[in-house]
């Protein structure tokens, strides 16, 4: 039988890690990645929170089953993250930063401040105490409008407001399009960076009822600094292919900022405004006795 493993902390792990262009196999107990020249790279076992598999990896049984074992998630993403497609494991089988966010999203008070928070942090200034969700919902309408509009006049990109249709892609402008294509990046790696937490994206503050709810509520704090210059940049040279330029220029930007390295922080900022006491990393504790045969050790 394969003795139990001590939970490494998420304190003490290095928090994400990339892998590309290879096969992640375990030898000698340890992660290893091999690319395609056989040359290894070992990663230590316990030692980072988050495998993020970009294309051209692969995967092998016994990576899974150690990656289980010691609480690390397996998140299969595009290049630098502008895609998110499946994930293992979410958070490492924790369930105290959901509960954690489940009692915020339910107290009616935290919910407020947390959103109170999102939206101070988004625009950079207080808010009136007294202020709804649903009016802070409305005063974002606006101020996003009016954002659009500066940076359409910034890249000289004709504009004529956010207006697209997702089941007839081709349809909008090329701003249009830019916009989207960057805005599912965002998506993609800020999806992963709350699994890799061990939070669940459909728990949200601002937005609700989608599967993605926390997912836009954290995506929008970063949209300004990062996505929409590139969108209307890409859009104001026009190429044949804007979706695999913004793209591409989202991956860059992604990797150059080391974005995934402020989500998760700026996760703890957020919901810690609630006022609720914030879980803390549990000692360690015994796992299930699992029957294992001796040759799947």
């Amino acid at each position: 039988m394969l003795p139990p493993l001590k939970p490494i902390t998420l304190k003490e792990r290095l928090s994400l890690l990339f892998l590309e262009k290879g096969e992640l196999d375990v030898i000698d107990g340890a992660f290893v990645l091999v690319d395609k020249n056989g040359i290894r790279t070992q990663i230590p076992v316990g030692g980072v929170a988050c495998l993020m598999l970009e294309p051209g990896t692969r995967v092998s049984h016994a990576a899974v089953v150690l990656a289980a074992r010691v609480g690390c998630l397996l998140v299969w993403v595009g290049e630098a993250g502008v895609r998110f497609y499946s994930s293992g494991h979410p958070g490492g089988a924790r369930s105290d930063r959901l509960l954690y966010q489940a009692q915020l999203a339910l107290d009616n008070n935290a919910r407020l401040k947390v959103a109170r928070k999102m939206f101070e942090f988004r625009f950079r200034e207080p808010l009136k105490e007294d202020l709804s969700v649903e009016q802070l919902r409305g005063m974002e309408g606006v101020r996003v409008r009016q954002l659009y509009e500066q940076f359409a006049e910034k890249y000289q990109v004709p504009w004529t407001g956010r207006r697209y249709n997702p089941k007839e892609w081709g349809g909008g402008d090329v701003a249009n399009r830019c916009l989207s294509s960057a805005t599912a990046c965002l998506y993609g790696v800020t999806e992963s960076a709350i699994l890799a937490a061990g939070y669940a994206p459909a728990i949200g503050f601002v937005h609700s009822g989608s599967p993605l709810s926390f997912v836009y509520d954290i995506a929008d704090l970063f949209k300004t600094d990062t996505i929409i210059p590139i969108a209307f940049d890409t859009a104001s040279k026009n190429p044949l292919q804007p979706e695999r330029e913004v793209r591409l220029s989202c991956r860059d930007m992604f990797r150059q900022t080391k974005i995934l390295e402020r989500l998760i922080p700026t996760i703890e900022v957020m919901l810690s405004a609630g006022g609720l006491s914030q879980p803390e990393d549990p000692d360690w504790t015994v796992p299930p006795a699992i029957p294992v045969e001796k040759d799947a050790e």
